[in-house]
C-alpha cells in the first residue's frame, strides 16, 4: 500500500451465526509524540476492548497496521464504506 493509512474501520457480520463484530485500527501520536497503533475490537453496539502498541517510527506503525489489516481480512473482516 503506497498511501499512508491512519484509520481503518473493519466489520464482520453474519446474521445466520448472530455474528456482528468491529475492529478499528488507527495510528496516532502519544502524549510525548511517539507513534502508536491503537486497536479496538468487540461486538457492534457494545463497548469494545482496546490495545495500544508503541512504535519507534510512523513507518513501523504503518507496517503493523497493514499486518493487522491482512490478518483480519483473512478472518472475514471487510473495510466499512464511509
Amino acid at each position: 500500500m503506497s498511501e499512508k493509512l491512519n484509520l481503518l474501520v473493519l466489520e464482520r457480520c453474519d446474521p445466520s451465526r448472530n455474528l456482528s463484530r468491529f475492529y478499528v485500527l488507527r495510528i496516532e501520536p502519544s502524549l510525548f509524540g511517539i507513534p502508536t497503533l491503537v486497536r479496538e475490537w468487540g461486538r457492534i453496539g457494545r463497548r469494545g476492548r482496546q490495545r495500544i502498541e508503541f512504535h519507534s517510527t510512523e513507518d513501523s506503525a504503518t507496517e503493523a497496521l497493514e499486518t493487522w489489516l491482512r490478518r483480519k481480512q483473512r478472518r472475514g473482516y471487510r473495510v466499512r464504506d464511509p
